[in-house]
């Protein structure tokens, strides 16, 4: 019950149950009147929860001729009109107006109407004249769409990632997701539990580079959390060197970034004879919002362009990277895993763990997917020898396990496809920890595609159906 009807209950002790069953028919129903008025409409409902069965009279959910009278006499005032004295606005007591002719109270905790309206149901229920009791005045219920609308792909999603404006990550959210809320997180952990607690819809985080290799730290958040792999997007990396505006690169002394930046940038850095120092950084945006803010004129960040807009920096040497083809790719997470498709190119992220000693069980594996043609894209390991690892399960269990290693494979096939269902099926049998990182579309965007690519699709158009079923074992 709303503080609202409790607060009327208080005040209006002729709308408590009395002990007959005429009372409590005529107190529900200037209840539920009384609710209508004061703007709870969703009380009127209730009225349909009434048990017609209920073996105990006197009280609020009574006979069936009673509940059909109190349907009768909210449908005859909400067919009264906006002239009806029924809907006069009460008085701060809670009573009708004095001047109201004919009073719904005889001040004796009858009600006139109300007698009325039973006397002739009850007249016509006896007759079998009263069947259904009219409720398209009644308000209409509410639909999941009322109370949470559901973001389509791509549609005002909030999407956390790791870093400030200006990321690499964030300019990835809005190639996966165009026109999304992004919500920065100053670490990866916390992309993870703002999905989780309901704070972002998606996130999207690195989890390799072309020159720089895997990302370990989200793969291992991967297995502490129960996330689910939904989508991939590769993003060129275009890196810039940025300083305050008139400083010059001979007065610099030092040069700040993600490690993984100054490590892609190293030759340039020496073929530009700049005698600086290197400092890490969480991130690469992060580093030009510090040097901004400090106003550090020896010292310079590597960051995007679009870094040294939002934090008025100047850009002293443009495209620096070792490597031209230096591409990121990122994974998008969601709390519900997407309904893998046959239609177009898929991959499925899968890691296994297993307990015996030798390479035989790896063999096995391998074998499984070559036996049926599946090509694999990354297979990498990671080593746990002197540190349990927490486990989550399918119950969302953690375990803390040791393992001597944990198999990570990345393979092109959907988990709607036979031949990926029946290789995991071989796998499981031989390993003592295998769990499906998700299955999701492959970004087929080219690597030498620029970044402007933000603004694009994702997921490119699916091809023709195949005439040919899947291939099964």
């Amino acid at each position: 019950m709303s503080p609202m009807a409790a607060a009327m209950l208080s005040s209006h002790p002729n709308l408590m149950p009395n002990g007959t069953a005429a009372a409590a028919t005529a107190g529900s129903a200037r209840l539920l009147l009384l609710l209508r008025r004061h703007g709870h409409p969703q009380a009127v409902r209730s009225i349909h929860r009434l048990d017609p069965s209920d073996p105990f009279p006197g009280t609020l959910g009574t006979r069936r001729v009673d509940w059909k009278a109190s349907c009768a006499f909210l449908s005859s005032k909400a067919a009264a009109g906006p002239d009806s004295s029924s809907d006069k606005p009460l008085s701060p007591s809670g009573d009708p107006p004095a001047a109201d002719p004919e009073p719904d109270d005889d001040g004796k905790g009858g009600n006139h109407r109300l007698s009325a309206a039973i006397n002739g149901v009850r007249t016509a229920a006896a007759a079998g004249a009263l069947d259904l009791v009219p409720i398209s005045n009644l308000p209409r219920p509410l639909t999941i769409a009322d109370l949470s609308p559901a973001p389509m792909h791509g549609s005002r999603l909030r999407v956390a990632y790791q870093g400030v404006p200006g990321a690499y990550s964030e300019a990835a959210a809005g190639k996966a997701y165009p026109n999304c809320e992004a919500i920065p997180c100053d670490q990866f952990e916390v992309a993870f539990q703002a999905v989780e607690l309901w704070i972002a819809d998606r996130a999207v985080l690195p989890v390799e580079n072309s020159l720089g290799g895997s990302i370990h730290r989200n793969y291992d958040l991967l297995l502490r959390h129960r996330l689910h792999i939904v989508g991939e997007v590769q993003m060129p990396v275009h890196h810039c060197l940025l300083a305050l505006p008139g400083v010059r690169k001979e007065y610099l002394t030092r040069v700040m970034s993600h490690p993984q930046a100054l490590a892609q940038c190293e030759l340039t850095l020496t073929r530009l004879g700049l005698n600086v120092t290197r400092e890490a950084f969480d991130d690469t945006a992060g580093a030009a919002e510090h040097v901004a803010n400090n106003g550090l004129r020896d010292t310079a960040a590597i960051a995007s362009a679009r870094a040294a807009e939002l934090y008025g920096l100047q850009v002293l040497a443009d495209g620096i990277q070792d490597d031209s083809s230096n591409v990121t790719r990122f994974v998008m997470l969601a709390r519900e895993p997407i309904i893998p498709r046959t239609d177009r190119p898929f991959k499925t992220s899968i890691v296994f763990a297993h307990d015996r000693e030798g390479t035989s069980v790896l063999f096995k594996v391998l074998s499984a997917f070559a036996f049926r043609d599946i090509s694999l894209t990354k297979i990498e390991s990671r080593p746990h020898r002197h540190r349990p690892i927490r486990l989550v399960d399918d119950a969302n269990v953690g375990t803390a396990k040791h393992f001597e290693y944990m198999f990570y494979v990345d393979f092109e096939a959907s988990m709607a496809d036979t031949r990926a269902q029946n290789a995991l099926a071989e796998i499981q049998e031989f390993t003592s920890f295998l769990r499906v990182l998700g299955s999701y579309p492959m970004d087929m965007t080219p690597w030498g595609a620029p970044s402007s690519s933000a603004s694009s699709s994702t997921n490119p158009p699916p091809p023709p159906p195949s005439s040919s079923a899947p291939p099964s074992s």
